[in-house]
C-alpha cells in the first residue's frame, strides 16, 4: 500500500483537490474507527456523482484492512458497501497495469507506481468480498431499506457491474427504453396488487393514464438473475423478492406495443 509518508498523496486527486490530507483522516480510522471521519473521507475525497477518482484506488487497501480487522459487524457492514460502491462505479474495461485515464499521473509519480496502487486496490477488492457471508449473516437482521446497498456491493465484487449499477439506480421505479420506439417505459410496483405496472408516463407526473401488465417469469434461467435472486433470499429483502420475476419479464411497449425484454433493457443503461 502507498506509505503514509509518500509525496505521491498530493498527486493524487479526488472530486476537489488532491489526496494530501487523506493519510491524516485514515491514521483516524485506523486507530479508533468513527462513521463521521469515514464518511467524510468517501464523500470529499473518493466519491462524487458516480464517479471515483485516483485517491480512490489508493485508500481503499487501507479501507480494506480496516474491515477486515475490525470486530463490530455494522462497521465491516458499511466498509464492505463503501468499498462495493467505489468497485460498482469503477470502469470495468479497465485492464492492468492500470486505467488508460492514468497516463498524466504515470508521467509524474512513474508507471511504476501507478501500477502497485492499482495492483493493491485490485488485490484489496478480493480481500473484502470474501466477507460477503459475514455482511449478509448481519444484514439479514436490518430494515429492508438498508439491505439494497449489500446487494449492490456484492454483485460489483463478483464483476456483475451493471447489474450492481441498476440496483444502485433504480429504487423506486425501474426505466427502459423501447428498442423500436426509443420512448421510456416507466415501471412502477403496484403494492396493491404485489405487482409491477408499466405507464407511457412518469406517473409521478401523470397520474391518470394507463397501466400495462408486466409479464413475470416463472424461473430465472439468466445465471446473474438466478444469483441475485439467491442473494436476495439470503438476506430476505422483500422488495426485490417481488420485483426480481417482473424484473426478468416482458413487457409491451405503452408507446408502440413492441415487446421489451426488460432486464435487457435495463443492462442497456449502463
Amino acid at each position: 500500500m502507498l506509505a503514509w509518508n509518500s509525496n505521491v498523496w498530493g498527486k493524487l486527486m479526488g472530486p476537489y483537490g488532491t489526496g494530501e490530507n487523506v493519510p491524516a483522516l485514515l491514521q483516524q480510522l485506523i486507530q479508533n474507527y468513527d462513521q463521521e471521519i469515514a464518511d467524510e473521507l468517501f464523500e470529499e475525497y473518493l466519491f462524487h456523482q458516480n464517479t471515483i477518482y485516483t485517491i480512490t484506488y489508493a485508500v481503499v487497501p487501507y479501507l480494506v484492512q480496516i474491515a477486515c480487522s475490525i470486530k463490530d459487524p455494522e462497521v465491516r457492514h458499511n466498509l464492505f458497501i463503501t468499498c462495493g460502491v467505489i468497485e460498482a462505479s469503477r470502469n470495468d474495461n479497465d485492464v492492468e497495469p492500470f486505467p488508460a485515464d492514468w497516463t498524466a499521473l504515470a508521467e509524474q509519480v512513474g508507471a511504476s507506481i501507478c501500477e502497485e496502487i492499482y495492483s493493491e486496490y485490485i488485490k484489496a477488492i478480493h480481500e473484502i468480498a470474501l466477507l460477503w457471508e459475514e455482511v449478509f449473516a448481519y444484514a439479514y437482521t436490518l430494515e429492508d431499506s438498508e439491505k439494497r446497498y449489500v446487494l449492490v456491493a456484492d454483485a460489483a465484487y463478483r464483476g456483475a457491474h451493471q447489474v450492481a449499477n441498476i440496483l444502485m439506480t433504480f429504487v423506486d421505479e425501474y426505466i427502459v427504453v423501447c428498442p423500436m420506439c426509443k420512448q421510456e417505459a416507466y415501471l412502477w410496483p403496484n403494492d396493491r396488487h404485489g405487482c409491477i405496472e408499466a405507464f407511457a408516463q412518469d406517473p409521478v407526473f401523470e397520474e391518470e393514464q394507463e397501466a400495462h401488465p408486466v409479464i413475470p417469469i416463472d424461473e430465472f434461467l439468466d445465471v446473474e438473475q438466478a444469483m441475485l435472486s439467491e442473494r436476495v433470499a439470503m438476506i430476505d429483502e422483500k422488495e426485490l423478492t417481488r420485483d426480481l420475476p417482473y424484473l426478468a419479464g416482458e413487457v409491451d411497449c405503452p408507446s408502440c406495443g413492441t415487446k421489451i425484454e426488460i432486464w435487457r433493457a435495463l443492462l442497456e443503461h449502463f
